[in-house]
């Protein structure tokens, strides 16, 4: 009687409850996973954390899984009857089940695995042996153990032999998802089958004959591909829709264009698209229909269906990413630059930042960015080169049509205006009823969402607007006055056309006039060269992105073609032919690239570029004259602070290879010879030049760092209190004129040192100004100390040659000020007072 009572009490109170907790929770997870059709579905729809617990205890878990654990340990604790190792109760492994399932979908997979462990090793009669075991390796699976899960289940299969054929369709599911996970799809694949065949769930069946349909494609079967997700379709209404939706998808994905009918596959996607039961799925459909007319060379269809796609609001974000990147495409190879750069930003919005093609996109837009600024450089600095190039009487004629597009515009947008609000929903007759009810409890129908709102009247642009517009169309202009209906006391006449153009807020346009637009011309023969020079950089520029960054050969060849059209500054003539020379031969275009062969070796023949043609096997940076080695050779005056002549140097050199890829480089590199050579100020201003003017290049970034940080450290010239200064530093000036004398100073320093054992200074030659240069003693720790080494260098007797010369003790740290804002002068008649 006690063991009846018990088991009964188990199964039908305690245990009930928790296997309908177990299930409510199951239920919440799977109704919350969002499955990614872009990629080999998993086989249990449940969405776990990143971060694995291993707590026996879980508070802030999902309550239903609390409480499924929670009966199954009062089921254990209250109605186990365990008497001399036997338990009496049957009921308890069943307990210890639920408590293994609910801690496993609760994410706490150790713990899981000691439930199931507990079965196997004390209930090794339990009709649960078998689900016991192949929720373990669940469990293992999880934990990133699936070559012990493989090698378990695999036994499992070798020594049960009364599996039944759930339990084995289960097993073998989760055997395909262990080898998933080590990346073998083909082993899986064979396992995904069996299971297929032996589940008796129909919603079992068509997930996994879906996943089965994405390894046959990722396999490259696309036939057998096909077979399976016709299998998904065939189950029609017995599985979840989705699974139907996708099947059509993916099978439509796999047409051949070639050889089969593309009107089915059009009149299958109408007839999806037309399915009323299809609506949560026509972001999916549009997206399906777009690649079909895209394939088909049906451009506009194309870009019409993936806005469709893009206008439902899809939860997909990778496929949103798919609309955005065909559009951005498009309008990347129709030149629309500005367009795809938006695009382009939509796509980055929609992927993961840590996927590879996130990265690839994002490369593509940082470049883009250029071409946009350069395209727009070109088209401005073109069109006012060309009006310049009109007469006066032709530049009138062209503003005066510009003009009369203007206010056609604005009258046919501002008709468009009127129209949507007449037509707004808030204003339509057939929504009196709820505008009624709307206005009862104090609110009105908003015209984008058709939600009520609470909001007053003349918050809400749309309806002022249209208050605006019926009242001037019936009364005309008229003053704010007693007796404003009066006839005579209309401002204008009715007629609508005769009205002034109005912007938005329903204010008079101040439109330019023709001469107003006249007077912006450009004139001036300075202001026009700087135009034409600008427009000829843009155009090089181009041409350069298109061919090193795009790929893009013919629109490279076009701008640099055009380039030379434009007669440009000598130094972009010869780069632009030898591009030329190169884009040419990617295009396979033998006579052009001989053409520009030809002229390059003839009118060019002591110019690098030649030397590469007539010398290909010799590589760029070995080339003594190539921009690398130039730089490299500048760079080592820089080291040496030979400040005045690498100045002179870097002017020509950045004339030579101006337009040049390398030419940012020379142009910080000037930058920071000018920060040493003539201090703070010219440093700031050439960093600013090279930050603005190369934004994009490492150069340019590097120029903008450090006017963000360091700039602002430097910009102080006063100079620190040195009483508490632990570094100091003894400077003798020279004339540059001088430089002799000075190396001489530096020996003689050298050898006093070392003649009387004071190892630990060191000396150095530093540049001033364009007048100046120091020797500077390092290492003092002190000013004390400071004067008793010039004292002892100018009395010493084991020194040879006495150093007397006039110096200057200073910190370090006002050292440095001195060489940024060179005011050594300033310092001295300060630390005199």
């Amino acid at each position: 009687m006690s063991r009846n009572y018990h088991a009964v009490t188990t199964e039908y109170n305690t245990l009930y409850n928790g296997e309908v907790a177990l299930d409510e929770g199951r239920e919440s997870l799977i109704s919350t996973f969002n499955d990614n059709y872009w990629d080999i579905l998993p086989i249990e729809r449940i969405a776990f954390k990143d971060e694995i617990s291993i707590r026996l205890d879980e508070e802030d878990g999902d309550p239903n899984f609390l409480k499924a654990e929670e009966k199954a340990i009062k089921a254990i604790q209250k109605h186990s009857m365990k008497i001399d190792g036997e338990e009496y109760n049957p009921q308890v492994d069943e307990a210890f089940m639920i408590l293994g399932k609910a801690r496993y979908y609760d994410q706490r997979f150790v713990p899981a695995l000691e439930a199931f462990n507990y079965v196997l090793a004390y209930y090794p009669k339990s009709n649960n042996i078998a689900q016991a075991k192949i929720w373990k390796q669940k469990a293992n699976i999880r934990l990133d153990n699936n070559e012990v899960a493989i090698e378990n289940l695999l036994k499992i299969f070798r020594i049960e032999d009364k599996l039944k054929d759930q339990d084995k369709a289960d097993a073998y599911a989760i055997l395909a998802q262990a080898y998933l996970n080590l990346k073998h799809q083909d082993t899986a694949l064979i396992y995904m089958k069996e299971a297929t065949k032996l589940t008796k769930r129909n919603e079992e069946r068509g997930r996994y004959n879906y996943i089965k349909g994405q390894l046959y494609n990722n396999l490259g079967h696309k036939d057998s591909a096909n077979l399976a997700f016709q299998e998904v379709i065939d189950l029609n209404r017995k599985i979840p829709r989705k699974y139907l939706i996708n099947a059509h998808i993916e099978q439509a994905r796999n047409f051949d264009y070639e050889n089969d009918d593309q009107l089915v596959l059009l009149e299958l996607l109408e007839k999806l698209e037309n399915n009323r039961e299809n609506r949560p799925f026509l972001d999916k459909i549009y997206y399906a229909k777009a690649e079909y007319y895209k394939k088909t060379n049906q451009i506009d269809s194309a870009l019409a269906n993936y806005n469709k796609s893009l206008r439902e609001d899809s939860q997909d974000k990778y496929l949103n990413s798919r609309d955005y990147l065909a559009i951005a495409e498009h309008n990347f190879e129709t030149a629309q630059y500005q367009t795809a750069g938006s695009y382009y930003d939509s796509v980055l919005g929609s992927l993961d930042d840590k996927t590879r093609e996130f990265r690839i996109i994002r490369k593509k837009r940082e470049n883009l960015t250029d071409v946009i600024k350069y395209e727009e450089l070109s088209q401005r600095n073109d069109s006012i080169l060309r009006l310049t190039s009109l007469s006066e009487d032709e530049q009138r004629t062209f503003f005066e049509e510009y003009i009369a597009k203007i206010k056609e515009k604005e009258r046919q947008d501002s008709i468009s205006r009127v129209e949507d609000i007449r037509n707004n929903e808030f204003f339509k007759s057939n929504n009196s009823a709820k505008n009624t009810n709307a206005a009862r409890s104090g609110a009105f129908t908003n015209s984008s969402s058709g939600n009520a709102v609470g909001e007053f009247y003349f918050y809400n642009t749309t309806a002022v607007a249209y208050g605006r517009q019926a009242f001037r169309k019936r009364w005309g202009k008229r003053g704010s006055s007693d007796g404003w209906r009066i006839s005579t006391r209309q401002d204008i006449p009715l007629n609508p056309s005769a009205l002034p153009f109005r912007g938005d807020n329903g204010e008079e346009d101040t439109a330019l006039t023709v001469d107003d637009y006249m007077s912006l011309i450009p004139t001036e023969e300075k202001a026009l060269d700087s135009l034409k020079k600008e427009r000829d950089f843009a155009y090089f520029q181009l041409g350069l992105i298109y061919k090193e960054k795009f790929k893009e050969y013919p629109l490279a060849s076009n701008r640099l073609e055009k380039l030379l059209e434009f007669n440009p500054e000598e130094q972009l003539i010869l780069p632009a032919k030898y591009n030329l020379y190169q884009i040419y031969g990617q295009m396979e275009d033998a006579a052009k690239q001989n053409s520009y062969k030809q002229d390059i070796t003839s009118n060019y023949p002591d110019s690098r570029y030649a030397s590469i043609i007539n010398n290909p096997d010799i590589a760029l940076e070995q080339d003594a004259s190539s921009p690398e080695a130039i730089y490299n050779g500048l760079f080592r005056e820089f080291q040496n602070q030979r400040f005045g002549p690498l100045l002179t140097s870097l002017d020509e050199r950045i004339e030579q290879f101006y337009g040049d890829p390398y030419l940012p480089k020379f142009e910080l590199l000037k930058a920071m010879a000018l920060g040493r050579y003539k201090g703070y100020k010219a440093y700031n201003e050439a960093l600013k030049y090279v930050a603005l003017t190369y934004p994009r290049a490492d150069e340019g970034k590097k120029a903008q760092e450090l006017l963000n940080r360091a700039i602002p450290k430097m910009k102080f010239r006063s100079f620190q209190d040195e009483a508490t200064a632990t570094n100091w530093k003894i400077v003798y000036a020279f004339n540059n004129s001088d430089v002799e004398a000075a190396n001489t100073l530096k020996k003689q320093l050298d050898e006093a040192f070392e003649t009387i054992g004071y190892t630990n200074y060191a000396t150095s030659f530093d540049v001033y100004n364009d007048k100046q240069s120091f020797i500077v003693v390092h290492y003092l720790n002190s000013k004390s100390q400071a004067e008793g080494l010039v004292e002892l260098l100018a009395v010493n007797k084991d020194i040879k040659e006495k150093i007397t010369k006039e110096n200057t003790i200073i910190a370090s740290g006002n050292y440095k000020i001195i060489q940024l804002h060179k005011n050594l002068e300033d310092y001295i008649q300060q630390s005199t007072k």
